[in-house]
């Protein structure tokens, strides 16, 4: 697809599309990576970290980590006691620029100084790749998204985290999620642009808790990409039901990533059914099968269903990524730079380091 470089949002829209070319690379990365003091233990306790969209790349890799817990950085840097009794401390970051992703690791480097420190990051310059107490994984410089918002930056982030302990599950069905995810395009941008068209007030993001770092990153697309202009709520399906549902009506766009887990799937469409008795939301289905009875406005084939839920993330995030590039388009935004006020920024600014114990 071919675009004049002055067309507004033609930066993000290439780095979402190259995603396919870049997943094999960063899983021969991690494959041949040679971390200074050894592969993490199988079972060590690893906090995993970041801020914004690297924090929800942490969640999604939790899912997939034993023992492991996902806080924010943004969480860590005032209260570093939350790391208690890790042994590892793995920071994902983009540009690793931002001042939370080194003030964490020096943070908690005086506080708890027996934690070993380990990175994975996009930018090879970055401060984080050069903090001497860490060791980094550097992803391709093409995942350094130049956008303001995070997509293959974010894909590749999360596959570099599962693949540090499922990278032979991964690489069995990688070459054919690759060729899946080129092929289809051209049909997602169809849908995509179909469903931006009404340009919705509101939107929901389901998903059940294995997948819901997914939920969260693509809520966060969803606003970043339209400057806040659509309200949007990230949800797992037994939880919409306690309170959140109230936020539902029949325009709401209700984005539903389906499960591979049969005992899960049960609990999802006793859900969607639901939505559709009561007239709640325009309900569109991201699915590994061709079921779902007719319940949905729109439904989106899957492009990992070999997987297992806690490894599709990367793959899954794509068509969020591509809803919301058209619906930035659509509501006359730059998606390379959606926030017209300069409200927020590719690296965060302002964020001042205190020492611990420091008078305030």
């Amino acid at each position: 697809m071919k675009h004049h470089l002055e067309a507004p949002g033609c930066i993000t829209e290439a780095e979402i599309i190259q995603q396919p070319a870049l997943w094999p690379d960063t899983l021969a990365r991690v494959r041949r990576h040679k971390w200074k003091n050894g592969p993490v233990p199988e079972g060590a306790r690893v906090v995993i970290c970041g801020a914004g969209t690297s924090a929800y790349a942490a969640a999604a890799i939790e899912s997939a980590w034993p023992l492991s817990i996902a806080i924010p950085t943004t969480d860590l840097l005032p209260d570093p006691a939350y790391v208690g009794d890790a042994q590892v401390l793995l920071s994902l970051a983009r540009s690793g620029n931002s001042p939370e992703s080194v003030g964490v690791v020096d943070t908690i480097l005086q506080s708890f100084p027996k934690i070993a420190h380990i990175a994975i990051t996009c930018n090879a310059e970055g401060r984080l790749a050069h903090h001497p107490a860490l060791d980094a994984l550097l992803l391709d410089p093409r995942t350094n998204d130049r956008s303001l918002v995070m997509t293959s930056s974010f894909s590749n982030l999360v596959l570099a985290g599962l693949a540090l302990r499922h990278a032979r599950e991964i690489e069995r069905h990688l070459d054919t999620i690759c060729d899946r995810a080129r092929s289809a395009y051209p049909e997602l941008h169809s849908k995509a642009a179909r469903l931006a068209e009404k340009r919705p007030s509101r939107m929901v993001v389901l998903a059940s808790r294995p997948l819901f770092g997914w939920a969260l990153e693509a809520r966060l697309k969803l606003m970043e990409m339209t400057a806040g202009r659509i309200a949007v709520m990230a949800e797992t399906y037994l939880g919409l039901r306690h309170g959140p549902m109230s936020f539902v009506d029949s325009e709401t766009l209700v984005l539903c990533l389906l499960s591979t887990d049969a005992h899960r799937r049960h609990y999802e469409d006793d859900l969607v059914a639901e939505l559709r008795a009561k007239h709640l939301g325009r309900l569109v289905a991201i699915q590994p099968d061709a079921g779902g009875d007719g319940l949905f406005y729109e439904s989106i084939g899957a492009l990992a269903p070999e997987l297992p839920d806690r490894l599709r993330t990367p793959f899954e995030i794509v068509f969020p990524q591509l809803l919301a590039w058209r619906l930035s388009v659509n509501f006359g935004l730059n998606p390379d730079s959606p926030s017209p006020n300069g409200v927020i920024t590719r690296v965060v600014e302002g964020v001042r380091i205190y020492q611990r114990g420091a008078a305030v």
